[in-house]
């Protein structure tokens, strides 16, 4: 597979799995049942497997790798941050004003992951 469609498949996971975070976090705040939905807890899963993979294979075909170059380096320890938030968020926080602030961080934590992604510049925001 040529380095361009596992780039259009990395963006399309990566548009999928924001907009699938947020569809779950207004679920969440709204206490619909849609959020305990089969197809709600399983298609992030999937859509995330195949985001990190084209992630790996990229950086793979692009020799570029997290700790050699500062920009993946800062996508990766936002993602670890996304990932944390996203968890309080959807099912750990204990209580509702908990989750709420935890989904927004993470749709802060989101921004700068495409932000950086965008511009191969860490400190974006600053």
């Amino acid at each position: 597979m040529s380095y361009l469609a596992i780039k259009h498949l990395h963006v399309t996971c990566v548009v999928l799995s924001g907009l699938g975070f947020c569809l779950r976090g207004i679920w969440m705040m709204r206490e619909s049942p849609l959020a305990r939905h089969r197809l709600a807890r399983i298609l992030p899963h999937v859509i995330d497997t195949l985001l990190l993979g084209s992630a790996l294979t990229l950086a793979w075909m692009s020799g570029q790798y997290p700790f050699v170059s500062g920009w993946l380096t800062a996508k990766l320890f936002g993602l670890i941050g996304y990932i944390l938030l996203g968890m309080m968020a959807l099912r750990r926080g204990r209580t509702r004003a908990l989750r709420i602030r935890c989904f927004v961080l993470a749709l802060g934590a989101y921004a700068y992951i495409v932000s950086v992604a965008l511009s191969r510049n860490p400190l974006v925001l600053f």
